[in-house]
């Protein structure tokens, strides 16, 4: 038996994934598809910018096994915001036969003419995602010229240094570790590092460098008063 894979993602953990959910399951109600060959891949907190993704390693190594025969996304960006990774993905699925569906979108990406809509729909998604930096970029710029930027708030992170320090733990690497949290692999390190000095901070007494030495006896003498 062959399954229906259902990919959602979310690039911060702080989005709530229900509403493609949602939109993807009334697309499912409406085809009659049965709730026995659906397989769910939910990406949270996982940018687009490339396929550094757990789930959709796990979808993609569904499809290798020849399990999947057809993709069901709420958006074709929800696979890729870069050109080059997202034609390179969807050209490879539809060699191998996988239909691919973008609910939103309506589109059903098959053969030429599905590898030909894909391509203008990354190009599109990835000149959304450079826009949008070069606004951010152009709007900080201002806010300098006419001095009214402060920068980051003193002690803001981008990043969360224990989320940074349990995906060390669960062995990943730095830079898997910089792409989740969306910082520098300098920055995931830092996390890490930091996070780990306090903690040893912390087992420390307190005030130790406060406590007062011990002051030894006076040497005692035998000797008489004169």
């Amino acid at each position: 038996m062959k399954f229906t894979a259902l990919y959602v993602r979310v690039s911060t953990f702080e989005q709530n994934e229900a509403s493609q959910i949602a939109v993807i399951e009334k697309w499912l109600e409406g085809n009659g598809i049965l709730p026995e060959s659906l397989r769910w891949y939910i990406d949270k907190g996982r940018s687009g910018d490339n396929l550094v993704r757990p789930e959709f390693d796990r979808l993609t190594g569904d499809i290798f096994l020849g399990q999947i025969e057809t993709v069901v996304t709420y958006k074709l960006d929800r696979v890729s915001r870069n050109l080059r990774d997202g034609v390179n993905t969807i050209c490879d699925w539809c060699d191998r036969g996988l239909r691919i569906v973008s609910v939103t979108q309506q589109i059903d990406f098959n053969g030429i003419v599905g590898k030909m809509l894909a391509a203008i729909l990354f190009a599109i998604a990835e000149s959304e995602q450079d826009t949008r930096r070069d606004r951010q970029a152009a709007g900080i710029a201002v806010a300098k010229a006419n001095g009214k930027y402060k920068g980051r708030a003193k002690g803001w992170r981008k990043g969360n240094p224990e989320r940074a320090k349990q995906l060390k733990a669960m062995g990943l690497s730095y830079h898997e570790i910089a792409v989740i949290l969306g910082v520098s692999r300098a920055a995931a390190i830092n996390y890490v590092t930091d996070y780990a000095k306090k903690r040893a901070q912390k087992c420390l007494p307190q005030n130790a460098s406060q406590v007062p030495l011990e002051t030894p006896p006076e040497p005692t003498t035998n000797s008489a008063p004169a």
